[in-house]
C-alpha cells in the first residue's frame, strides 16, 4: 500500500501570474506531492490547473464579496481582504491536517498576501515564498515566523531558463520540507521561554544552566523587538510551560521611539497562554538607536546620557520620568494577567551598564522604576528584591527559585 501523499497549498494571484503558477504547479506534481490551489487574485484566473479555492471564497472569508472588491477598484483594499481571507483559510486547512506545506510567489502585492497567510501558520510548518523583495528589508513579510523567502532574481513575469530554475528549486525545497517529518523525542524536556539581551546575557546563561540541571529545556529569545514578538507568539502557540522574562527592555524602546520596540502587546503572551510569568525589569535603563546621527534631536538637545555599545548601536539612559511610566506599564500588564505572575527586582543595577562604576549606573532612577511598579500593581501579585546586580549569580539563582515557586502554585 502506497503512503498517502503530502498536500501542499499553492496560493497566488492566478489572474496576473497564471502561466508562472502553472509551471510551479507542474513542478510540485513532478515531485510526487498533491497540490491544493488557492486563488487570491481579483480577476479571472489564467493557467490550466484546477482552482480548488476560488477568489470568491477567499474574499468572502476575508469579509467582503469579490464583486464589491472589483467594483471599488481599490488595490489596497483588495489586498487587505484577500490577505485576511487567505490567512483564515490556510489556518483552517492546517489545523484540520489537510495541508502539510504552503508555497507562493509574487512581487510586492503577491508577497504581501502570501506572507500574511503564512504568518498565521505555526512554527515548523513548511512555508516557502518566491519573491522579488527577498533581498531587501524582509521583516514585514517574515514577521516572527520561519518563512523561507526565495529571491526571484528576475521578475516573476514569464517563463525563461532563469525563472524555471528558481521555481524548480523552490518546489524542491518545500517538497523536501514536507517529506521530512520532524524528529520527536519521547525525552523532550518541558520548555521555559527566557528573554535576553547583551546586557543581561550572564544572568540568562546562569538561569538557563540551573533550569537545565533541574530537568527543563530553555528557549532563549533576543529582546530586539522582533525577538520579543517571536517570544510572545511562541508562548501563545502553547510551546512552553512558563516564561522567565529577564529582559523587558523593549518597552523602553516602545515609549521612547527606539529601534527595538516589540510593540504594545509585549508581556501579554503568558497571560493569554495561562502560564506562570516572572517579570524582571531587566535593561529598562536603556533605549536603542542606530549610529549617533540617528538619535532624535530632542534627546541630543536635552544632553541625555549616551553610550556607544558598538559602531552601529547607540544606547540612551532612561530618565526618572520614563522609568515612572515604564513601571506603570509593567504593573498594568501584570494586573491584566489571569496566570500566576510576580516581579523580581535587582537592587544593584538592572543591566551590565547599570552596575557599580558603569556608565549608566543610577540606582536612584531604578528605585523610581521599582516604586512605580509597587504603586500600580494590584494586590496579590508578589514583588521581591535581591541585593545584587541583574547579572550576579545570586540574582539568577533567585530568579529561578521564584519562577519555580510560581510554577508550583
Amino acid at each position: 500500500m502506497e503512503p498517502e501523499k503530502k498536500t501542499i497549498l499553492m496560493l497566488g494571484t492566478f489572474d496576473s501570474k497564471g502561466n508562472e503558477f502553472q509551471y510551479l504547479y507542474e513542478e510540485l506534481l513532478r515531485r510526487g506531492v498533491a497540490v491544493m490551489t488557492m486563488d487570491v487574485g481579483v480577476f479571472k484566473p489564467q493557467g490550466h490547473f484546477h482552482v480548488d479555492i476560488t477568489s470568491e471564497e477567499v474574499a468572502e472569508s476575508g469579509g467582503r464579496l469579490l464583486k464589491d472588491i472589483r467594483a471599488r477598484g481599490d488595490r489596497g483594499e483588495a489586498m487587505k481582504y484577500m490577505s485576511l481571507g487567505a490567512r483564515s483559510i490556510a489556518m483552517s486547512l492546517q489545523k484540520k491536517g489537510i495541508i502539510q506545506g504552503i508555497i507562493s510567489m509574487g512581487g510586492g502585492g503577491g508577497t504581501s498576501v502570501a506572507a500574511t497567510a503564512m504568518q498565521g501558520l505555526p512554527l515548523g510548518f513548511p512555508k516557502v515564498c518566491i519573491s522579488t523583495l527577498a533581498s531587501g528589508n524582509t521583516q514585514e513579510y517574515v514577521g516572527t515566523k520561519d518563512i523561507v523567502l526565495f529571491p526571484s532574481i528576475v521578475d516573476i513575469c514569464g517563463i525563461n531558463r532563469f525563472s524555471r530554475m528558481i521555481m524548480s528549486r523552490a518546489a524542491g525545497a518545500v517538497c523536501g520540507m514536507v517529506e521530512l517529518d520532524p524528529i520527536i523525542s519521547q525525552n523532550d524536556k518541558p520548555v521555559i521561554a527566557i528573554s535576553m539581551f547583551g546586557n543581561s546575557t550572564p544572568c540568562v546563561e546562569k538561569c538557563s544552566k540551573i533550569l537545565n540541571e533541574k530537568g527543563f529545556a530553555t528557549v532563549i529569545f533576543h529582546a530586539t523587538g522582533s525577538g520579543g514578538k517571536a517570544m510572545e507568539d511562541f508562548i501563545v502557540e502553547g510551546n512552553c510551560i512558563a516564561c522567565l522574562d529577564i529582559t523587558t527592555t523593549e518597552w523602553a524602546d516602545e515609549i521612547c521611539g527606539g529601534i527595538l520596540s516589540a510593540g504594545s502587546t509585549r508581556l501579554d503572551g503568558p497571560g493569554k497562554a495561562h502560564i506562570p510569568h516572572l517579570i524582571v525589569p531587566g535593561c529598562l535603563d536603556m533605549v536603542n538607536f542606530g549610529t549617533m546621527d540617528t538619535v532624535p534631536e530632542k534627546y541630543v538637545i536635552a544632553e541625555r546620557k549616551f553610550y556607544n555599545w558598538n559602531p552601529m548601536v547607540t544606547l540612551m539612559r532612561t530618565n526618572e520620568k520614563e522609568n515612572e511610566i515604564l513601571g506603570k506599564i509593567l504593573a498594568e500588564k501584570a494586573n491584566e494577567s489571569l496566570s500566576p505572575v510576580a516581579f523580581l527586582f535587582p537592587l544593584e543595577g538592572i543591566s551590565i551598564l547599570d552596575g557599580v562604576n558603569q556608565p549608566f549606573c543610577d540606582w536612584k532612577t531604578d528605585k523610581i522604576l521599582f516604586e512605580s511598579i509597587r504603586k500600580n500593581v494590584r494586590e496579590g501579585i508578589p514583588i521581591k528584591s535581591v541585593e545584587a546586580n541583574l547579572n550576579d549569580d545570586l540574582f539568577a539563582e533567585a530568579a529561578v527559585e521564584n519562577l519555580l515557586e510560581l510554577m508550583n502554585k
